[in-house]
Protein backbone atom coordinates (compact mmCIF):
# COMPACT_ATOMS: atom_id res chain seq x y z
CA UNK A 1 0.00 0.00 0.00
CA UNK A 2 1.40 3.04 -1.16
CA UNK A 3 1.06 6.17 1.91
CA UNK A 4 0.26 8.75 -0.87
CA UNK A 5 -2.47 6.78 -2.26
CA UNK A 6 -3.82 6.05 0.90
CA UNK A 7 -3.99 9.91 1.63
CA UNK A 8 -5.53 10.79 -1.59
CA UNK A 9 -8.12 8.19 -1.14
CA UNK A 10 -9.22 9.25 2.01
CA UNK A 11 -8.85 12.96 1.20
CA UNK A 12 -10.94 12.25 -2.33
CA UNK A 13 -13.47 10.38 -0.54
CA UNK A 14 -13.85 12.65 2.35
CA UNK A 15 -14.57 15.94 -0.49
CA UNK A 16 -17.03 13.26 -2.36
CA UNK A 17 -19.28 12.79 0.77
CA UNK A 18 -19.11 16.45 1.37
CA UNK A 19 -19.81 17.18 -2.77
CA UNK A 20 -22.87 14.45 -2.06
CA UNK A 21 -24.47 16.27 1.15
CA UNK A 22 -23.76 19.97 -0.56
CA UNK A 23 -25.33 18.47 -4.22
CA UNK A 24 -28.40 17.09 -2.33
CA UNK A 25 -29.12 20.29 -0.23
CA UNK A 26 -28.66 22.36 -3.61
CA UNK A 27 -31.13 19.45 -5.00
CA UNK A 28 -33.59 20.24 -2.17
CA UNK A 29 -33.07 23.77 -2.90
CA UNK A 30 -34.01 23.60 -6.65
CA UNK A 31 -30.72 25.04 -7.52
CA UNK A 32 -29.48 23.22 -11.28
CA UNK A 33 -26.36 24.91 -11.85
CA UNK A 34 -24.81 24.00 -8.59
CA UNK A 35 -26.54 20.51 -8.26
CA UNK A 36 -24.90 19.44 -11.76
CA UNK A 37 -21.34 20.96 -10.60
CA UNK A 38 -21.39 19.05 -7.37
CA UNK A 39 -22.69 15.80 -9.35
CA UNK A 40 -20.11 16.44 -12.14
CA UNK A 41 -17.17 16.37 -9.65
CA UNK A 42 -18.49 13.67 -7.52
CA UNK A 43 -18.21 11.25 -10.61
CA UNK A 44 -14.59 12.65 -11.56
CA UNK A 45 -13.72 11.56 -7.70
CA UNK A 46 -15.49 8.41 -7.49
CA UNK A 47 -13.79 7.18 -10.59
CA UNK A 48 -10.32 7.61 -8.60
CA UNK A 49 -11.69 6.12 -5.73
CA UNK A 50 -13.02 3.02 -7.44
CA UNK A 51 -9.93 2.77 -9.63
CA UNK A 52 -7.47 3.05 -6.53
CA UNK A 53 -9.44 0.16 -4.23
CA UNK A 54 -10.06 -1.88 -7.40
CA UNK A 55 -6.35 -2.33 -7.70
CA UNK A 56 -5.75 -2.69 -3.83
CA UNK A 57 -8.49 -3.97 -1.33
CA UNK A 58 -7.05 -1.55 1.63
CA UNK A 59 -7.91 1.34 0.30
CA UNK A 60 -11.18 0.78 1.19
CA UNK A 61 -9.78 1.78 4.74
CA UNK A 62 -9.28 5.48 4.02
CA UNK A 63 -12.50 5.15 2.14
CA UNK A 64 -14.54 4.68 4.77
CA UNK A 65 -12.72 7.23 7.26
CA UNK A 66 -13.02 9.73 4.52
CA UNK A 67 -16.70 8.58 3.86
CA UNK A 68 -17.74 9.05 7.73
CA UNK A 69 -15.81 12.91 7.71
CA UNK A 70 -16.62 14.33 4.79
CA UNK A 71 -20.56 13.76 5.63
CA UNK A 72 -20.34 14.53 9.03
CA UNK A 73 -19.03 17.63 8.42
CA UNK A 74 -21.22 18.82 6.44
CA UNK A 75 -23.99 17.99 8.55
CA UNK A 76 -22.78 19.14 10.95
CA UNK A 77 -22.12 22.80 9.91
CA UNK A 78 -25.83 22.97 7.92
CA UNK A 79 -27.25 23.14 10.90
Amino acid sequence: MIPLIFLAVLFATLVTDALWALYMLRVTEKKPHQSALYGSFIHILTAFTVISYTKNYWYLIPLVIGSYIGTYLVVRHSK
